[in-house]
């Protein structure tokens, strides 16, 4: 009796920390099985395709958006209590959110680390200026304002892949919102694999290193052959 109640206790403390059967981490791999990551299990897995209406302007249904679903995969992670894909741009949580885009030959011609920096929200100053002269044709404020760069890497990777990973803060509406973005291109030039992390500035500065966790698991697989 005493012997069972012994393994009934170590089983027990076993399952503890973590739960016995509850997986520490989600891990994701793009539609290809190119692009690779993993996120905390206590994100919350949402359908992106919301994102990507806001991100190009296309309406649901359009030749736009259906043409781009065919080059483009996401998906979207929120550690949020109320899970939303509003909380791209806003949140006090953790938001993931992650693509990866094949490029058109346009797109291949005209490539570059800063287009990289650029991929998904205004971060050099070209851009920024171009984004700001569109916001004034509208009559209104814009809505990402009184930008500040944090840091601005240039990946090393193997393989002849090319990458940026840069952290800037934008104010939007009362709130200032930290994001971290890594864009990698792949060895041929013919993909962008993309990773954007947000939440509020207090929550990034108390956080951080839970966002280089994420961030350091976005990487590029090589499939056989």
């Amino acid at each position: 009796m005493k012997r069972t109640r012994a393994w009934i206790a170590l089983i027990v403390a076993v399952c503890v920390l973590p739960a016995c059967g509850q997986p520490e981490f989600t891990y994701v791999r793009d539609r290809e099985g190119t692009t690779y990551f993993k996120v905390p299990a206590s994100f919350t897995q949402l359908d992106a395709y919301p994102i990507e209406l806001y991100l190009t302007g296309d309406r649901p249904g359009s030749l736009a958006a259906a043409t781009r679903a065919q080059r483009v995969w996401s998906t979207a992670f929120d550690q949020s209590a109320e899970p939303s894909v509003n909380h791209l741009l806003s949140s006090s949580d953790p938001f993931v959110y992650a693509a990866v885009h094949k490029l058109t030959e346009q797109q291949r011609d005209a490539i570059s680390l800063n287009r990289l920096r650029d991929f998904v929200l205004p971060v050099t100053d070209p851009m920024r200026e171009l984004y700001e002269q569109q916001a004034m044709t509208t009559g209104r404020p814009p809505m990402f304002a009184k930008f500040e760069l944090l840091s601005d890497d240039v990946l090393a990777l193997e393989n002849g892949a090319r990458g940026v990973r840069v952290r800037f803060n934008y104010q939007i509406g009362a709130d200032v919102q930290t994001f971290d973005q890594t864009a990698i291109l792949d060895e041929k030039g013919a993909t962008v694999s993309v990773m954007l992390i947000g939440c509020r500035a207090t929550c990034y500065r108390d956080r951080g290193a839970e966002f280089d966790k994420i961030a350091g698991s976005f990487k590029l697989l090589r499939l056989p052959g």
